[in-house]
């Protein structure tokens, strides 16, 4: 059966990663009419900005998925970078995603990805402060920030 219902849909990503050893987590939380559902997971040789952004485009794919409608999908996220990348998309395509120098952007892939999702779906990035301290609300933020780097602790001596 095809999904027809218009969903509301609020997602908050985060990433981690152990810098020594380059073992990274990514999480996402994504609420869905109020649904929650949880996703994460570990990778090795990485960053942590590929974690940031692999932690959103995850949540896309799981939407793209399993939910074909929306009214609105909001992505919250602590990373600058992530939040950034949408405004410098024309910047990106007019450079044919090289640099000054001449060399391909950084995680170019991931970027890439990311704007697949973006040319296609009303999106809209709302940018977080990070480590906020604990309240009677619940900060998913937060919640995500903690189950990643749980997953960097627990892979660090596999």
């Amino acid at each position: 059966m095809q999904d027809t219902i218009n969903h509301h849909i609020e997602i908050y990503t985060d990433g981690s990663c152990h810098t020594q050893i380059c073992i990274g987590a990514w999480a996402s939380i994504i609420l869905v009419d109020g649904n929650k559902i949880n996703l994460s997971g570990v990778v090795e040789n990485t960053t942590h900005n590929r974690m940031e952004i692999l932690a959103v485009i995850k949540a896309l794919d799981y939407v793209v998925s399993n939910f074909e409608h929306s009214n609105e999908i909001k992505i919250v996220s602590d990373s600058q970078y992530v939040v950034g990348l949408l405004d410098r998309q024309t910047k990106f395509i007019s450079s044919n995603y090289k640099t000054k120098a001449g060399n391909d952007i950084r995680n170019k892939d991931l970027v890439l990805q990311l704007f697949n999702h973006t040319d296609v779906m009303k999106i809209k990035f709302v940018k977080i402060k990070a480590h906020q301290k604990p309240t009677d609300v619940v900060n998913y933020n937060n919640e995500v920030d903690k189950i990643c780097r749980s997953l960097v602790r627990g892979n660090l001596n596999n």
